[in-house]
């Protein structure tokens, strides 16, 4: 049978994705990328903002369409199917079948009843296909969260928090790099509170020690680091390693203490920035990320100033900010959201602006380092080859680099290159030998 699979939302949700490709694959079904070829086709949604609800609705709706033509069945999983099954199953009768996270277990089953082909039951046992670069993986070290922050429907769609284990995550990782893959990225909803659930505390650098000895992996950098639970002994893990890259990716939402007791956040302004100071004295050269919120319910214009403070005194190299939206569920959704739209949007606007300039003035600083650069393309009008340093995560929100160079690549390979000046987000450069 041609089966086409479609992934949206984050790289945890592509891990999911290439999960089931794993499976059909095994199960010696013809993956397709066409819906012109495709029998049937899995739609993978994310179900977390109101704009990744959109755009899996769309996409359900655009493949729909295929009905009229070729396409016999249509089946739908991930974090939408997850927290709409019911009112979908209404709404939406074009699709043959919705599979929610829960069901995952018993995913082959549900596969071969709906396709009416033999589907390997072992979801997660078998090895997955990457549908992006054979040079980078994600890998999953835990999915679920206990951190119930008061705007976030994850715990709701995802569950409580549930680590791998230790053994089958090195396993993963070593079949990866057998495979030829050189970056790895794990991805958590929490990656910090890796290991919570087997004993109470964190296992993450007991995790990163092992990962750094596995032959063939490059780089291994970690997204989404919880303040509260970054200790000294983590920070020094990774100072320590030869292929942790000193990435901190610290989702820290606001900057007023105030507004983050109301989020139910278990961190404060103080302690964000004690973080991040301990992290630039012990690692001077690390790479500093951030997310915010602007316009969470009864945020006064005073506590959006300590945002924008927060964001001028810690220079962060980079920064996503997005204006809060109501999620059922949440315990944010009964708060007054007395913000109107507008001005969450001004707030958004003013702290991006202050960003926009930190961000131009610390890649301004890059100019005449020396970089390592994983090379992924060749610009066809150019002839640059374009790539990412180690500052740069693979979830194309950094930017990139663009060098002329000495001789010829192939993407995946690395490169050494001299940073002469700097475009918009991306760095300019030369190989050197």
């Amino acid at each position: 049978m041609k089966i086409g699979v479609i992934s949206l939302g984050c790289a945890k949700n592509l891990v999911d994705t290439e999960n089931v490709l794993g499976l059909l694959r095994q199960s010696n079904q013809e993956i397709v990328t066409s819906y012109d070829d495709a029998d049937a086709i899995i739609v993978n949604t994310c179900g977390f903002i109101d704009a990744a609800k959109s755009e899996a609705i769309e996409t359900i709706l655009d493949v729909a369409d295929y009905k009229q033509k070729n396409l016999k069945k249509l089946i739908v999983m991930g974090c939408l199917a997850k927290r709409y099954k019911p009112q979908l199953e209404e709404e939406m009768p074009e699709v043959d079948r919705f599979i929610s996270i829960d069901e995952y277990a018993s995913m082959g089953s549900i596969l071969t009843e709906v396709l009416g082909v033999k589907i390997s039951n072992n979801y997660g046992l078998t090895p997955r296909v990457l549908s992006g670069k054979p040079w980078m993986a994600y890998l999953a070290i835990s999915d679920g969260c206990n951190n119930r922050c008061a705007f976030c429907a994850i715990p709701f769609i995802r569950g409580n928090l549930h680590s791998q284990p230790m053994d089958k995550i090195l396993e993963e990782a070593r079949r990866l790099a057998s495979t030829g893959v050189k970056e790895i990225t794990l991805v958590a909803q929490d990656c910090t509170r890796y290991g919570f659930d087997f004993d109470g505390k964190s296992h993450l650098s007991e995790l990163l020690k092992e990962l750094d000895q596995i032959e063939g992996i490059a780089w291994i950098r970690m997204l989404y680091m919880y303040p509260d639970e970054m200790e000294d002994g983590l920070i020094e893990t990774i100072k320590n390693s030869k292929h942790v890259l000193p990435y901190f990716d610290i989702p820290t939402q606001h900057g007023s203490s105030a507004v983050l007791k109301r989020m139910r956040r278990k961190t404060s302004r103080e302690q964000i920035i004690d973080r991040v100071n301990k992290i630039r004295e012990e690692i001077p050269d690390a790479t500093l990320r951030t997310t915010m919120i602007a316009g969470f319910p009864e945020e006064t214009l005073e506590e959006h100033a300590e945002s924008l403070s927060l964001v001028k005194q810690l220079q962060w190299n980079r920064l996503g900010i997005f204006t809060y939206s109501r999620e059922e569920g949440t315990a944010a959704y009964d708060m007054d959201d007395n913000v109107p739209q507008e001005e969450k949007e001004r707030r958004r606007k003013e702290i991006m602006d202050a960003q926009e300039i930190i961000g131009i003035s610390l890649l301004q600083k890059e100019i005449g380092t020396v970089q390592e650069v994983l090379i992924e393309r060749v610009d066809p009008l150019t002839q640059m080859y374009i790539g990412r340093s180690a500052k740069m995560a693979p979830d194309n929100v950094d930017g990139n680099v663009r060098f002329h160079p000495l001789k010829d690549h192939q993407p995946g390979e690395f490169a050494t290159v001299k940073i002469t000046k700097v475009s918009g987000a991306n760095l300019i450069g030369d190989e050197v030998a």
